[in-house]
């Protein structure tokens, strides 16, 4: 079911990734200040993107789950999530790396961006020990649900509070603020394009291997009834 047009998909999203690459090492102009350092922008920020998105949809997936009582619409949702808490990491660990080749720290615990995103990753890091501390499938279904219906609820408040803020080091991307050159800018949207399709690919990828495992022990109740 979730495996037609995968392999499609995943054509796109190895060049999509390609072309972001070479965009980002061969077309984008250094920074003056930074210099090659300020490349990682073109990873950490579309992966920050992606993952706070990722939480919202997981969100509204649970919505449909609560609607339509279909398991499918969990099953969506937890790999959205759970996608969302693989992306989230990689953010933390590329921001780090450039808080500390552009700051001197490894981290900025006054820095409103950092210690929003932070608090995003830690309230999800709890999801998936709440879905699984419930034994009935049905009640872990309808409690991991709510769950990520308010917490992606948060997510865009979270993110309206931070852009308010005006004490900030962190540069801001999204507005009229962000002032990226041309090819820079070109640079930034096909890299979030690309990792937008990596994690619709991982997702659907996910999503077929738990489908085919479900199969699996369908099949596998079936023949032990048969043998019984």
């Amino acid at each position: 079911m979730y495996g037609r047009g995968l392999r499609a998909l995943s054509i796109s999203t190895v060049l999509a990734l390609g072309a972001a690459l070479s965009l980002v090492f061969f077309y984008a102009p250094l920074e003056a200040d930074q210099g090659f350092l300020q490349k990682i922008f073109y990873v950490h920020v579309p992966l920050a993107i992606v993952a706070l998105c990722g939480f919202v949809a997981g969100g509204v997936l649970a919505i449909q789950h609560l609607r339509t009582h279909d398991p499918r619409w969990d099953a969506r949702s937890y790999v959205a999530i759970h996608m969302s808490l693989i992306f989230a990491v990689g953010t933390l660990i590329t921001g780090s790396i450039w808080a500390k080749g552009s700051w001197g720290h490894w981290w900025v615990w006054s820095e409103p961006t950092l210690v929003s995103f932070l608090i995003v990753f830690l309230l999800y890091a709890t999801y998936q020990p709440l879905r699984f501390a419930i034994e009935d499938p049905e009640r872990q279904a309808r409690y991991a649900s709510v769950f990520a219906i308010a917490a992606g609820a948060f997510v865009p408040m979270n993110f309206i509070a931070v852009r308010l803020s005006t004490a900030y080091l962190h540069p801001r991307v999204l507005g009229d603020t962000s002032n990226l050159p041309g090819p820079m800018a070109l640079t930034f949207l096909v890299s979030l394009g690309a990792f937008a399709l990596l994690y619709l690919t991982l997702c659907r990828y996910e999503l077929t291997a738990k489908h085919a495992r479900s199969q699996l022990r369908r099949l596998r109740a079936r023949v032990l009834e048969g043998q019984a």
